[in-house]
């Protein structure tokens, strides 16, 4: 019994470790060519991306990735060789698309 506690403690240390569990920061367009930030939406399917020094954005693959009643709208970013590369789309709503977005 006091073996199994002792490995609980242990692997609780473990994981609590700082050095070991490193926040990941979020990918950005601005640090990618334009085909590898494609390519990283495509795998992904739908990614948080960082867009600019204060901005950031949802991105997908396909209107799949968007919930309802929400569709697919091509997202143009700014990559290390494109400042208007097709990366994938945002999703906007398809009643309201003129209300409060750009």
């Amino acid at each position: 019994m006091v073996r199994s506690v002792r490995l609980v403690l242990a692997g609780c240390a473990v994981l609590g470790s700082p050095s070991l569990v490193a926040a990941q920061g979020r990918p950005a367009t601005t640090a990618m060519a334009c085909a590898a930030a494609r390519d990283f939406v495509a795998r992904a399917g739908a990614v948080v991306m960082t867009t600019g020094p204060i901005t950031y954005a949802r991105l997908v693959r396909d209107g799949g990735f968007c919930p309802l009643p929400e569709g697919p709208k091509p997202a143009f970013e700014r990559t290390l060789d494109d400042p208007q590369c097709f990366v994938g789309y945002t999703c906007q709503d398809k009643f309201n698309e003129g209300i409060g977005r750009d």
